[in-house]
């Protein structure tokens, strides 16, 4: 089976990842990067912070991937989520989905994400110019 998801608290490459997803039966690859924006509702963004559950994270994270094979006709799928400092054009967040054709690819990309963010216990503190702060759900 090829899926994982795992929380990293240093930036990642993400050609392993990629090449993790090659397989001679999946014509369609399909992913989402989730970089740090310097800007949000009208401020200007410095840099954030992730903080996560770690261990539930984790878990939770397995489960959603795991259940994207069920949900969806794909091959694999992968996910990383950074914890920890981040700085505006970062890598936040990767998630590739393999499958024989685009369609089920893209809504098993889709589906993974808009999960991560409902369901993984992951917090996120942004910077702003002017020196506030805030926590957001990501």
């Amino acid at each position: 089976m090829n899926v994982s998801f795992r929380i990293s608290e240093h930036a990642f490459e993400i050609g392993p990842l990629r090449e993790a997803l090659l397989r001679n039966d999946a014509g369609a690859i399909a992913i989402f990067e989730g970089r740090v924006r310097g800007h949000n509702e009208s401020r200007r963004v410095l840099g954030l912070r992730y903080e996560a559950y770690v261990d539930l994270a984790q878990r939770e994270g397995a489960a959603i991937v795991a259940e994207s094979l069920s949900r969806f006709e794909i091959a694999g799928a992968r996910a990383v989520h950074r914890t920890g400092e981040l700085a505006v054009g970062d890598l936040a967040v990767w998630i590739g989905v393999c499958a024989a054709h685009r369609d089920p690819a893209f809504a098993a990309c889709r589906w993974i994400i808009d999960e991560i963010k409902v369901r993984v216990p992951i917090w996120k503190h942004e910077r702003y110019a002017g020196g506030d702060a805030a926590w957001l759900h990501p």
